[in-house]
């Protein structure tokens, strides 16, 4: 293998199917979930451009169960603004993360890459993939995972594994243990080299004799629950634990954020978070004003060119405004999406709330909700073509498409 300045890289992203994605719905009745915008680009921008910083990248793929034609326009795009080529990779049946790695091993091979990285689009985090790489090839084994300290209360919703705090070796790996093991956590994000590839292999031949029962994975969430055929491997339970303390596989941890984007609400919270980091590397894409010929702008803030704001608006903090959005004289936005041909009418506020695509906020009108991104109704969502008539108001709510509220409601989910 040649040195590292001419090894080949390419990544592969996990997007998941639309059997899956439920508990981001009404969302997700409009658009895959891997596309919906988050701090203004789709979701599965982020971590696309963030692989845009490795070193001798050839090629991206994203890996999933939707239809082709759900991402043509996508790809195709992506690939000429990041002049990297990305390319869709439909699976006809599930096999679970590393089976669905293995399954296109050929294609992945193609270039002949030394490493390989795996993702997860429904992970929100800097990822520090360059450092990943970079550490990896200190390490050696076959694989580094992108770890971070969270709570203990929160632990044992993900896989919770122990690391060699001198050599980050990992040493044990669980999945959603029903007792406390470590405040580690699994973040979805990998770097492995080919032989990743050979120890699929022997788990999945391991299994043609065998019937195997097995928990379901929080990283698996992505990959539909068929289990009973020999060639679907996950990546967590049937690789990454029997592989610990092997001197196979190693840690790499973080001290950025790191979020899952399993819900609306979630949503809201990671496009504040992006929106802070944009902070940082690409502050041209944030908005401001003073409120003499611009809106006023508080915090972070992405408004879409084709939007019309009108300068007595007041904006932010953590609000993202999309394409042809029409922002009335004396709007308050707080910590909101408001997406595609939405209009909000003067005086009126949304706060903890994502307003979905052609729909319209009346006059004096609040749409609004305490902020808790994990809960159920914490964010108000309206779906899609939802009109607020004016002097309404909508208070940790859910309302599904094509509805007209002309009613003040709070705590429903109006079907």
């Amino acid at each position: 293998m040649g040195s590292s300045m001419d090894e080949k890289v390419v990544a592969v992203i996990m997007v998941g199917g639309p059997t899956k994605g439920t508990r981001f719905r009404p969302l997700s009745l409009n658009i895959p979930k891997p596309l919906f915008p988050i701090a203004g680009q789709p979701m599965v921008h982020h971590p696309i451009s963030a692989c845009k910083r490795i070193p001798n990248l050839a090629q991206i793929y994203l890996v999933g169960f939707y239809e082709e034609r759900d991402f043509a326009l996508y790809v195709s795009a992506i690939s000429n603004e990041l002049k990297v080529p990305v390319r869709y990779l439909r699976e006809e049946k599930p096999h679970g993360s590393a089976g669905g790695l293995y399954h296109f091993r050929n294609l992945i091979m193609d270039d002949d890459p030394s490493h390989i990285f795996l993702l997860n689009c429904d992970v929100c985090c800097s990822f520090p993939l360059p450092e990943m790489l970079e550490a990896h090839r200190k390490y050696g084994g076959i694989g580094t995972l992108l770890v971070i300290k969270v709570s203990p209360e929160s632990a044992s919703q993900f896989g919770e594994l122990v690391a060699d705090p001198v050599t980050n070796e990992l040493l044990h790996y669980t999945e959603k243990p029903e007792t406390f093991v470590s405040d580690r956590i699994n973040c979805g994000v990998y770097v492995f080299t080919p032989d990743i590839f050979t120890a699929i292999r022997d788990v999945s031949s391991q299994w043609k004799d065998t019937a195997t029962l097995r928990r379901v994975s929080s990283v698996e969430a992505l990959q539909p629950a068929t289990r009973n055929s020999t060639d679907f491997v996950r990546l967590d339970q049937d690789i990454l634990s029997p592989l610990a303390g092997k001197k196979q596989l190693y840690t790499y941890e973080t001290m950025d954020f790191w979020e899952q984007i399993k819900s609306p609400g979630m949503s809201l919270r990671c496009s504040g978070l992006y929106l802070s980091q944009f902070r940082l590397t690409s502050p041209q894409v944030l908005a401001s004003g003073d409120g003499t010929k611009n809106a006023i702008v508080i915090g972070d803030v992405f408004i879409h060119p084709s939007a019309k704001v009108h300068p007595t608006a007041k904006i932010g903090p953590n609000v993202s405004i999309s394409a042809n959005a029409r922002v009335g004289p004396g709007v308050r936005l707080i910590s909101c999406i408001i997406l595609d041909d939405v209009e909000i009418m003067e005086n009126a506020v949304v706060t903890n709330a994502i307003v979905g695509w052609k729909s319209s906020i009346g006059r004096w009108s609040r749409v609004q909700a305490e902020g808790i991104y994990n809960s159920k109704l914490g964010v108000t969502i309206l779906g899609d073509s939802v009109a607020v008539e004016d002097e309404v108001v909508v208070t940790s709510s859910i309302v599904l498409p094509n509805k007209t509220l002309n009613v003040s409601v709070q705590d429903e989910i109006i079907l």
